[in-house]
């Protein structure tokens, strides 16, 4: 277990075996379970629990309340928001072990999930995308999409920074915070240099 320059709740339990990076801040009520591997700057709201096998990039923000279950993935700069859910198996049932039947969910760099958002297992939110509060994720999201509802739907574009993007007859639009500016081609978004 590594804790050099980590700040943990005295609530909060770090399981021997958890690998936690430096500069991250764990809160109230935590349980970083063994084999668990925590980036560098991370936040850790009150009352998350980290599973064996999870891994969180760097700058991963955890808000109150949420699980991270065996099977996911977060990159870096990813955002959790409150009581927000993983799940890892498809079609669990409390009189059938299923733990050798875990599917990965992989959260690409900066992809954002709002509050109380649950996302099935075994899909990729791409990066950068933003899922909004309470939406159920039942498939791939892409790079930079916006999705919302039950089941979520793509709604829109966000930039980097989050901002709702809206493209021009030639298939651009610019981020009205960072003014970086992006292209939509064949429903797919990138950064134009």
């Amino acid at each position: 277990m590594s804790l050099d320059n980590t700040y943990s709740h005295p609530t909060a339990l770090i399981d021997e075996g958890a690998i936690v990076g430096k500069g991250t801040k764990i809160w109230h009520f935590s349980h970083i379970m063994q084999g668990a591997t925590i980036g560098e700057s991370c936040n850790l709201g009150q009352n998350v629990v980290i599973s064996p096998g999870v891994v969180l990039g760097t700058n991963v923000k955890v808000q109150n309340n949420v699980s991270i279950y065996t099977g996911v993935i977060c990159e870096d700069d990813v955002f959790l928001g409150p009581s927000m859910v993983f799940t890892n198996v498809i079609n669990p049932r409390s009189a059938i072990a299923r733990k050798t039947e875990y599917k990965q969910t992989l959260v690409k760099k900066g992809a954002s999930i709002g509050a109380n958002a649950t996302i099935v297992c075994g899909n990729t939110i791409g990066a950068y995308a933003m899922i909004g509060a309470g939406a159920v994720v039942t498939k791939e999201v892409a790079p930079y999409a916006l999705v919302v509802g039950n089941p979520a739907k793509q709604i829109g574009w966000v930039s980097e920074y989050g901002h709702r993007l809206k493209f021009n007859d030639e298939g651009r639009a610019t981020c009205p915070e960072s003014g970086m500016v992006y292209e939509l081609k064949a429903n797919t978004i990138s950064k134009v240099k």
